[in-house]
Order: structure tokens, then sequence, then C-alpha cells
């Protein structure tokens, strides 16, 4: 049971949550629009410098959670400030620091009002995102988890579209909804353990009943926050509502506290009922795919279509994690981190659009490519990326997911396959009509092509494309341990347990 916690002498994990916080504060102090832009993104690259510490120091050979801290919070309740990163959630952590400042320099002008509240909700939406990820207390975990919810929904309701009162009350209620059932499972596993402490629960002896219900009130809030269908009908609104930095903020890391949910809580507390549920849930996540995919190809309206293939993409990761092998969820994990990068960068691209036609409609940005190269170089390379052409990151991350699931499941894999079609088939649409339009293109040539704190904010994802894609085992090297480990309690659990779950052969 991984229950050991590797301290560090300097606690970087509690600046990675602090330092956002306190940048929050003094934007509140001062009041000023004019420092607001300028102290956020010091703030958040900052932040991003203080990661690389951690990814250097990080033992790539241990299972255990490294740089944790505990401190004693409320000891009556046994509820304690514990935080620790281990090799699922380090690079999970990379990859919010990354792409906060990012978001900054994409709001440069985009936001003209409000913008000291604008950038004080970006960077409390830093410090709870990495805090879910860090969080080795279940109290600890759950008040970021709710915190993360009100910096977005202002983001959504305050500087979102014509519909923002519409989508950020939908998201606010689907995932608070879920979250209530979250709170549930956590009461009941402390009741049943006398501890918050995470680790302390992984892989311990429960009733298989008991394990069902924890597992379910477990899927529900992490299916809806993936979104996996059915659960995804607020991800659309959410979506195209918000403004760019909420997009990417939704695309690149709110989705993935999902897929890190079902990989950090329902496998390692609940495994014999994910090990029962296996079946039913690959064929969730091939439903996810397959509808993500026709739907994406129906849209008009740029924003909706790229949130459509989120589902799609998404559907990918969590046939990853519940194939049970370990490709399959090396796939997923790069998925993760694959997805969080290219859509990201999708949504940028999406923003810089409507920065300069105000509109998202597909037909009013056909053609761009002759008076934008620079736009069309990014766009293109993203797009290529974003239904796994060889070479770039995504194809390294389907590419295992698949290789994963026809091991384990080839029937389901084969039903994997249209989706992979589909994501080529609505991106290759999307690109030839923005790119390249067709004989009777609308006058672009008042369009003018990315300036230079634009090609700043896309050139580090392009440059992550590539580097995963050519070269992944650096990103591999951090989650095998920690991956292995976990296949290896799943299949003690089986042998166990041998009537719970599938065959297990595959691990010989």
């Amino acid at each position: 049971m991984n229950q050991i916690l590797i301290s560090s002498g300097f606690p970087w994990l509690n600046v990675l949550v602090a330092l956002p916080l306190a940048g929050a504060l003094i934007l509140l102090v001062l009041g000023r629009d004019a420092l607001a832009r300028r102290l956020a993104l010091a703030v958040t690259i900052v932040n991003a410098l203080c990661t690389l510490p951690l990814l250097i120091g990080f033992d790539r050979s241990t299972t255990a959670f490294q740089f944790a801290h505990l401190y004693a919070w409320i000891p009556q309740l046994r509820i304690n400030y514990a935080v620790g990163v281990d090799g699922i959630s380090i690079l999970l952590v990379a990859l919010t620091t990354l792409i906060m400042p990012l978001c900054v320099l994409a709001s440069w002008t985009y936001i003209q009002k409000r913008v000291t509240a604008f950038m004080v909700c970006l960077l409390v939406m830093e410090s709870a995102m990495i805090g879910v990820f860090i969080a080795l207390d279940f109290v600890l975990f759950y008040i970021f988890w709710e915190f993360m919810l009100i910096p977005m929904y202002l983001l959504i309701a305050i500087w979102g579209g014509p519909r923002k009162s519409y989508a950020s009350i939908k998201f606010f209620l689907y995932t608070l909804a879920g979250s209530v059932l979250l709170l549930v499972a956590i009461i009941a596993l402390y009741l049943h353990n006398g501890t918050f402490f995470i680790p302390a629960m992984m892989w311990r002896e429960y009733g298989q009943g008991f394990q069902l219900l924890v597992f379910l009130a477990f899927f529900l809030a992490f299916a809806i926050k993936v979104p996996m269908f059915p659960f995804h009908t607020w991800l659309p609104a959410a979506h195209v509502e918000a403004p760019t930095a909420g997009s990417v903020l939704l695309a690149s890391i709110l989705l993935k506290m999902g897929t890190y949910g079902f990989l950090r809580f329902c496998l390692p507390i609940t495994p014999d009922a994910s090990l029962m549920l296996a079946t039913p849930l690959l064929w969730l996540s091939i439903a996810g795919i397959i509808y993500g995919g026709f739907t994406a190809l129906a849209q008009q309206d740029m924003k909706k279509l790229i949130a459509y293939s989120s589902v799609g993409h998404m559907g990918f990761v969590t046939l990853g994690i519940f194939v049970f092998n370990l490709h399959g969820l090396q796939g997923a994990m790069l998925q993760m981190i694959n997805h969080g990068i290219t859509t990201g960068a999708l949504f940028l691209c999406i923003g810089m659009i409507y920065e300069r036609n105000h509109s998202r409609e597909l037909a009013h940005a056909v053609g761009l490519g002759p008076y934008m190269p620079w736009f069309a170089t990014f766009f293109t390379l993203f797009s290529l990326s974003a239904f796994a052409f060889p070479g770039t990151n995504s194809f390294i991350g389907e590419f295992l997911v698949l290789a994963g699931s026809f091991a384990r499941r080839p029937e389901v894999a084969l039903a994997a396959i249209p989706g992979a079609l589909l994501a080529a088939a609505y991106m290759l649409r999307l690109l030839q009509k923005v790119i390249w339009g067709g004989v009777n293109n609308p006058d672009q040539s008042g369009m003018k092509d990315l300036h230079l704190r634009e090609i700043l904010v896309l050139t580090p994802l392009l440059l992550f494309v590539f580097w995963i894609g050519l070269g992944p085992q650096p990103f591999l090297d951090y989650m095998n341990p920690t991956l292995t480990e976990l296949l290896q309690h799943l299949q003690q659990r089986q042998q166990a347990h041998p009537g719970v779950g599938l065959d297990w052969s595959i691990f010989k």
C-alpha cells in the first residue's frame, strides 16, 4: 500500500498553492486594472518556474508520494493539511502551471472590463486546481474541488457570451450535484477507516456492497466532470459561452480532474467494484467517442465543434483506464496531457479569430490562410494533433490506448476505430474551410495575422505537441512506477477474489 511520504526540505507544493492566492490578494488590495495583467502574468510565470524543481528532483524509481508535507489541521476530526505528488499527479500539476500564464496572455486584450476581478479569478482557479492534484487528505481535496467551482462560475457568468447565465448555472448545478455524492462517499470512507488520509484508504479490505455504493458515488461525481456520455450536456454551453481563458481551463485542466479521480480513488479504493463494472464503463466510453465525433461533425460553431470533440477525446482516456493494462493506462495518462495541450491550443486559436471578427461561426472564418500565414501554420499543426496524426503527441496516446484495448478487449477496440476516423473527418473539415475555403470565399483581407504576443502563447504548446509525439519516454518514465504498482495491486485483488472482473492472463 502506497502510504510512504517523502518530504523535501523546501515546501514547493505549498508555494504552488499559496503564491497565486497571494497574488490574488494583492490584486484585490491594489484594485488597479493597469497593473492586474502584469502582476497576474508575473505570478503565473513564477509559479510555472517553481514546478521545475519538482520535475527535476522527482524520483522516478519510487511509487511514494514525494515533496510531501503533513500538518495537523483539525486534530479532533483527524483532518490534516497533507500534500504530495506521485507519478499520476506530477504531470498534471506541471500542465496546470504551464497553461496558466498562457491564459493570462490570451486575455491581454480580450478582457477589457473588470480586468482585476478577472485576473483574481484566474489566480484563485490556479490555486484550487493545483490543490486538487496534490491533496492527500479527503477534506482538503474536497475543499479545493468545491472552491474551484466559484471562480469558474464567475468567469462564465460575468465575462461569458450572450447565454452566459444559462451556461454558468448549468455548469454549477451539474458539478455541484456530483460533488454532493462525492461528499457522501468521503463521509462513508471516514466512518469505515477513522481517517481522511487518502493513502491509508487505498487497497483496504472493503465489502463488495460497500465498494459498489462508494464507487457509484465516485463515478457520478467524476463522470460529470470528465464529462462522460451521457453526463456531458453541460459542457458545450459552458465552452461556447466562456471567455477564451475559461474555455482553455475547462478543456485543459478541469476535465482531467474527473479522470484523475478514477485513477486516484476508484481503482485503488474500490478495486472490486471497478473490475465488476469495467465492461459497461468501456461501452460508455465507446458511446462517448462515437457520439462526440458525429456531433462535432455537424457543428457550424467552431467552439462548439471543439467542445464536442472533447467528449470523444476524453472517451479514449476512460477507455484506456478501464482496460486495466499498462499500455491502456499509459495511453490514458498521456491523452490527459495531450488533450490539455492540443484542445487548449485550438480554443486559443479560435479565440484569436473571435477577437478579429467577433464571430465563432465557421462561415465567417472561411479562407483565412492567405491572409494569416502564421495562424494557418499553428492551426494546421494543432488540427493534425487533434486527430492523432503520426508524429504528434495525440498519436502516441491514442496508439497506446488502442494497443491496450486490443490486448484486453478486441471488440471494444474495434468499436473505437470509427471514433478515430470521425476525428479526422471533423478536424479536416474545419481545417479545410478555415485555411482554404472554397472558390467563392468572403473577403478576409482585413484580417490581420498573429502578432508577437499570440505567437508566444501558441509556441510552447506546439513544442510539446512534437516533444511528446517524437520522444514520449521522459513523460512515461514519470508515470510508469505508479501505474505498474496500481496494476500489480489490481492483479492481487483479482487473484484474491477470482469471481470478480475479467481474465488477468495479459499480466503474465
